[in-house]
C-alpha cells in the first residue's frame, strides 16, 4: 500500500505532504479544483511519459516521492521484480520512489536509492498499480491479463503451471531443431578442425586453482635466470672473502674480547652473535632458493606450451575463462549432433512429440474450466452491472482457439471480455467502450468480482460515478469499499454517497488572486465538522439544514 506521498511544484500545486492508510480513500472537490492532481502524481511514479510543462510555473524543478510497504506475500512479487530489472530489493517490505522533472536538466528516477529508467519505473507501475478513469491504458484491456484473471477465477494455476513447464520444454526442443535444420553438414576438414580445437581446450585443465597454478609456474620459469643471478649475488655479499659472515666473525672477535675487559659489553657480544646465526640461517634460504629455480627441460617446455595455448585460446575466443568454456561447449554440441544428425532429429522429433500430447491434455483442462470459470464470471458481473446502473447491459467472455496445433504460453486459445451497455449495440471488446464513466463502472464490477484473485495492491477510479446517482450511486461506493476489503483504493468522486463511504476523506481546495492561483489537499477524515460540511456540499449546500442532516445520515 502506499504510505506517504511527496509532491513540489505539480501543476498549481506548490507543496504537499500526505500520510495515508489502508482502505478506501476518496478525493473530493468543487468542478475544476484540481482533484485529478494526486492521481497524476501516482501516475508519474507508475512510469507515464511527462515533459516539462507539468513543472509549477515559476518554479525550476518538480519531485514527487513515495513510500510503500508490501506483506509478505505481495513483497516476494515485487522483490522478484526489483532483481529481474537489476535493482535493490525492498528492505522489510518497504519500496521507495522518486522522480524528478527540471527546466533545464535531465530528469532523475530513483527506486529504492538506485538510478532507474522511465523503462523501468513503468515495469514496476504494471505490477503495484492499476488506473481507472479516462484516457488511462488499464491492466484489464489486455487479453493476456484478460485470461489471466480468468484461469484464477476458475482455478487453473496448478494446471497452468504444469503446462507452461511442459511448454517451455516444448520450445526449446523446437530451437534445437531449427538449429540442426539450419546448420550445415561438417566436412572431414571442418570436422578435424574442431576436434584439435577441442582437444587444446581439454588438455588445459581451466580449474582456477590449476590456472592460478599455471600462472605461477610460468612467471618463475620466465623470470629464473634474472632470479638465481641475483641471489647468487646476495650470497656474494654474504660469503665473500669481505663478505657480511667475514666481518661479523671479526667483530664477534672483538666484542668477545671486549666483554673480558669489561663485562658491561656482554649483551652486546650476545647480540652480535645472534646476528651471525640469523646470516646463517639467511644463507642456507638463499642457497636453497637457488636450486629452486633449477628447471629440466621438459617442464620448460610443458609449461611454456599450456600458456602459450591459454593465450591462444583467449585471442581466439573473446579473451575469457567462460567465453573459452562456452565455445568448448558449443564445439562438442556441435561434433555430436554431427556424429549422427539424422538420429538428433529423430530423438528431439520424438521427445518434443511427447509433450505436445501433454500440452494437448492440458490445454483441454485448461478450456474446460475456463467455460465453466467464464460462465459463473458473468452471470456474477452481468448482475452486479444491473446494480451498476446497467439496465439492459450484456457482458460476455469470448474463448477463441488459436489455429489448429498452434501452442501459446497459456494454452491453445485467446480471451476477450466483450461488453454492450445498451440493448440493441453489439458486444465490443472493453477497450472500445466509448464513454469513460461506462468503463469505469464496468471495470469496478469486474475488479469487484475478482478481488480476491487481482493481486494489483492499489486501484485508482477516476469518473466511476459519472452520470449516476441515488442509489445507483450508493452501490458504487458499496462496491468500492468492498474491493477496499483486499486492496487499497482511491477514487475521486462527485457523489455524497460514494465519498461517506470511505475510511480517508481528502478535499482538493483551488485558492486564487489576481497573480496567483495554488492548490491544496488536506485530509479531512479527521476532522467531522468539515467533513459534515464537504459532504453537505457535495449534496447541493454546506449551509443548507436538510443538507447537513442527510449529509450526517450518510455518514453514520
Amino acid at each position: 500500500m502506499l504510505q506517504y506521498l511527496k509532491i513540489e511544484n505539480l501543476a498549481l500545486l506548490k507543496s504537499l505532504s500526505l500520510d495515508f492508510d489502508q482502505g478506501f480513500s476518496v478525493v473530493t472537490g468543487e468542478t475544476g479544483a484540481g482533484k485529478s492532481i494526486l492521481l497524476g502524481a501516482l501516475n508519474l511514479l507508475s512510469g507515464t511519459r511527462s515533459n516539462q510543462s507539468l513543472i509549477r510555473e515559476g518554479a525550476v524543478r518538480l519531485s514527487i516521492e513515495a513510500s510503500f510497504f508490501f506483506p509478505d506475500t505481495q513483497a516476494k512479487f515485487v522483490d522478484a521484480l526489483l532483481i529481474k530489472l537489476d535493482l535493490p530489493a525492498c528492505e522489510e517490505g518497504t519500496m521507495i520512489l522518486s522522480r524528478s522533472l527540471d527546466q533545464s536538466k535531465q530528469s532523475k528516477i530513483k527506486i529504492n536509492g538506485a538510478l532507474a529508467t522511465l523503462s523501468q519505473l513503468k515495469s514496476l507501475g504494471e505490477f503495484w498499480i492499476d488506473f481507472h478513469g479516462p484516457g488511462e491504458s488499464q491492466k484489464l484491456f489486455k487479453e493476456s491479463y484478460q485470461l489471466s484473471l480468468l484461469d484464477a477465477f476458475s482455478g487453473n494455476q496448478d494446471i497452468l503451471k504444469t503446462y507452461q513447464l511442459a511448454y517451455q520444454k516444448w520450445k526449446d526442443f523446437g530451437r534445437k531443431l531449427q538449429h540442426i535444420h539450419s546448420s550445415e553438414q561438417l566436412d572431414s576438414d571442418d570436422m578435424r578442425f574442431l576436434s584439435n580445437e577441442l582437444n587444446k581446450i581439454q588438455e588445459l585443465d581451466l580449474s582456477e586453482s590449476a590456472l592460478e597454478k599455471l600462472d605461477l609456474d610460468y612467471t618463475k620459469i620466465s623470470q629464473s635466470q634474472e632470479c638465481q643471478s641475483t641471489l647468487r649475488c646476495c650470497l656474494g655479499l654474504i660469503s665473500g672473502e669481505s663478505g657480511l659472515m667475514h666481518q661479523l666473525n671479526i667483530l664477534n672477535q672483538k666484542l668477545d674480547h671486549l666483554s673480558t675487559l669489561d663485562n658491561s659489553h656482554y649483551q652486546r657480544m650476545e647480540r652480535a652473535r645472534s646476528l651471525q646465526i640469523e646470516i646463517d640461517d639467511l644463507t642456507r634460504e638463499l642457497e636453497s632458493e637457488v636450486s629452486s629455480y633449477d628447471f629440466d627441460t621438459e617442464t620448460i617446455d610443458i609449461v611454456t606450451n599450456k600458456m602459450s595455448t591459454l593465450q591462444e585460446l583467449k585471442r581466439k575466443y573473446g579473451g575469457s575463462i567462460e567465453r573459452i568454456k562456452s565455445e568448448k561447449k558449443a564445439m562438442e554440441e556441435k561434433l555430436s549432433t554431427q556424429g549422427d544428425v539424422s538420429g538428433s532429429i529423430e530423438k528431439l522429433e520424438n521427445e518434443r512429440a511427447e509433450l505436445e500430447q501433454s500440452l494437448i491434455k492440458n490445454a483441454k483442462l485448461l478450456h474446460k474450466n475456463r467455460l465453466v470459470g467464464s460462465k459463473v464470471l458473468v452471470d456474477q458481473v452481468s448482475e452486479l452491472l444491473l446494480k451498476l446502473g446497467f439496465k439492459k447491459a450484456e457482458f460476455s467472455i469470448e474463448l477463441k482457439s488459436l489455429t489448429e496445433n498452434k501452442f501459446s504460453e497459456f494454452g491453445q486459445e485467446t480471451c476477450q471480455f466483450l461488453f454492450s451497455p445498451n440493448a440493441g449495440q453489439g458486444l465490443l471488446p472493453l477497450n472500445k467502450i466509448a464513454s469513460s464513466g461506462e468503463t469505469a463502472r464496468v471495470m469496478l464490477a469486474l475488479k469487484t468480482i475478482l478481488a480476491d484473485v487481482d493481486h494489483t495492491p492499489i486501484l485508482v477510479f477516476d469518473e466511476v460515478d459519472a452520470n449516476v446517482g441515488g442509489e445507483v450511486g450508493r452501490t458504487v461506493g458499496a462496491e468500492i469499499s468492498r474491493i477496499s476489503n483486499s486492496h487499497q483504493v482511491f477514487c475521486v468522486t462527485h457523489l455524497p454517497q460514494v465519498a461517506s463511504l470511505a475510511k480517508q476523506h481528502y478535499l482538493v481546495d483551488k485558492k486564487q488572486d489576481d497573480s496567483n492561483t495554488e492548490i491544496s489537499i488536506i485530509p479531512i477524515h479527521g476532522n467531522e465538522q468539515m467533513r459534515l460540511g464537504e459532504i453537505a456540499r457535495m449534496l447541493g449546500d454546506r449551509s443548507s439544514k436538510s443538507a447537513l442532516e442527510h449529509a450526517k445520515e450518510l455518514l453514520d
